[in-house]
């Protein structure tokens, strides 16, 4: 599989070294061979079987825009961008593209967002405050997290009016995410933690895999257990 990688950071090069170590080819793009998402032309993303996104905001939305025009696959990483879902749900399913998107590739948190709508199920009505508690490296953009507001909704899904988050910014770490369920007998913690960012990124190169042979727009946490 031809893979292009949009974004040079600690993850995209990481994502770019996991994509050829299954034996996929990857070409990689950084912010300044992309400016205003000008690279990427019909003719140069027709060169790719796939495109993967961990660039920012507001830069992932002009990819998009761009990728999903001439009916390509694209894996999107990037969070902060969601207001924008419907219009580029809307362009994938008119250009018959394809639009895999999440907060959070790593196969252990698709986990932690099961076990959570199960938790939150079963505490419902017992009396019990749930709240989350999140830890990023520095340089992330968004805050709270895109898994921490994921997580947010799956909790309030299952009936939890009010679930607050508590985010923190410390040197490099990779991610930490803690849901507590806590009433005046006993407390309930839920954590994941990320010791590195190579489970996003195989997450990301599996989720590239399988959005190569399908269209339409896809949340990762319908689609992980097949890819």
């Amino acid at each position: 599989m031809r893979v292009l990688v949009l974004g040079h950071g600690k993850t995209g090069k990481l994502v770019a070294e996991v994509a050829a170590e299954r034996g996929h080819s990857v070409h990689v793009l950084d912010a300044k061979e992309n400016v205003g998402a000008a690279a990427l032309t019909a003719p140069f993303v027709a060169g790719f079987d796939v495109v993967i996104d961990f660039t920012t905001p507001e830069a992932a939305v002009q990819n998009m825009r761009a990728v999903l025009a001439t009916g390509a696959k694209m894996v999107v990483g990037t969070t902060g961008w969601y207001e924008k879902l419907p219009d580029m749900r809307g362009l994938a399913e008119r250009r018959q593209a394809g639009l895999l998107y999440g907060t959070n590739f790593s196969m252990g948190v698709q986990t932690m967002l099961q076990l959570a709508r199960r938790m939150a199920e079963l505490l419902k009505g017992s009396g019990y405050e749930f709240s989350i508690e999140e830890t990023h490296h520095t340089t992330k953009l968004d805050s709270p997290s895109g898994t921490a507001i994921t997580l947010a909704q799956v909790v309030k899904s299952a009936g939890v009016a009010e679930v607050p988050i508590e985010a923190h910014r410390v040197g490099d770490a990779a991610g930490l995410h803690v849901l507590e369920a806590k009433s005046t007998a006993d407390r309930l913690v839920l954590t994941h933690e990320s010791y590195s960012r190579r489970g996003f990124a195989e997450g990301a190169v599996r989720a590239a895999e399988w959005i190569s042979t399908h269209t339409g727009c896809y949340d990762f946490q319908d689609v992980c257990t097949k890819v």
